[in-house]
């Protein structure tokens, strides 16, 4: 009878010791959110709208026009209509853009964090790589993360420091998933992550997820591969790389590399990352701004959430 009652109280002992992160169900989907978008009636001057000498509101910082106009990230009613949109969209995770302590960034994670718990989405943020960031500054951020409640934590440019400096902080039994934004998985499991991701669609594409994942599986990290619509950043920043976008079709190449290669989580660039042009966020006017107009063969207003209705499609797959 002992023995049989050492069991269940064994299984109950190891379930109340897993971080909260286990207990809950880690996420199979996660998306990249900028919080940095201020504009004139809000805040009373425009960021990252104005970037490459853009002059908001009817020119803007990227390919498309965003269907709600040049908005202020701060302005309640549009981050509670995004957080609608991806949990309409089924995806897990937001993974917020964190530029820092007192970044505006910062400032506006805990409203992020309000609206999604209203539709049920966890948070996690993604630590970039702000000025004078150091392993020591990191490990700070991470102790201040978790008093918020954040439990993942994705590394922007991990590789800025060597594998072995890492150490301090990733071995610290503090109940969070760090993640390394690498395509170097041995370097991200020498490193102590609990997994990778490779964000950026333009060098990353699916034909290497087969092969990144396979090699998380046999460090014993996790794979978490990055998707995304498509790439153009002419508009922003003057890169004349371009990812098209093929009325869908690179989406969903993507996407099906990920579920074929066995990605333990499908991260997607990005929600609104309009300056790089990997928004899935719906888009507006067509005229010198592109549209999604035709995208999955849906044209006019449905067109304008053509990616945030394909990625319900793929969450439902992956998410079984």
């Amino acid at each position: 009878m002992l023995c049989r009652l050492r069991l269940p109280l064994l299984a109950l002992a190891l379930l109340l010791g897993l971080p909260a992160f286990a207990q809950a169900g880690a996420p199979h989907s996660a998306i990249f959110f900028y919080p940095w978008y201020s504009n004139m009636q809000h805040d009373g001057g425009y960021t990252h709208w104005t970037q490459g000498g853009h002059e908001p509101p009817f020119d803007v910082a990227s390919q498309f026009y965003p269907l709600r106009g040049p908005y202020s990230s701060g302005d309640p009613r549009v981050l509670r209509a995004q957080m609608r949109d991806i949990a309409a969209a089924g995806v897990d995770e937001v993974v917020s853009s964190w530029w820092g302590r007192g970044s505006r960034e910062d400032a506006r994670l805990p409203a992020v964090m309000r609206n999604a718990k209203r539709f049920h989405l966890r948070v996690g943020v993604q630590l970039e790589p702000y000025p004078a960031r150091t392993v020591d500054s990191v490990g700070a951020d991470i102790v201040y993360l978790r008093s918020l409640g954040i439990r993942d934590v994705y590394l922007y440019r991990s590789s800025d420091f060597a594998a072995e400096e890492w150490w301090p902080v990733t071995r610290q039994p503090n109940g969070m998933r760090l993640f390394a934004q690498t395509n170097r998985v041995g370097f991200a499991a020498r490193a102590g992550f609990a997994g990778f991701y490779t964000y950026d669609i333009l060098l990353y594409d699916g034909a290497k997820f087969g092969r990144l994942c396979e090699q998380a599986r046999a460090a014993g990290i996790l794979c978490g591969p990055s998707v995304g619509p498509g790439y153009e950043a002419t508009a922003a920043t003057g890169d004349t790389r371009v990812k098209p976008r093929l009325d869908g079709t690179t989406y969903d190449s993507m996407w099906r590399a990920a579920d074929a290669a066995g990605a333990d989580l499908v991260t997607i660039t990005s929600y609104n990352e309009w300056g790089e042009g990997t928004q899935i966020e719906p888009a507006g006017r067509g005229g010198r701004y592109e549209s999604y107009d035709g995208a999955y063969g849906l044209h006019g207003r449905a067109a304008a959430r053509a990616y945030l209705t394909r990625t319900r499609y793929w969450t439902s797959l992956t998410g079984r």
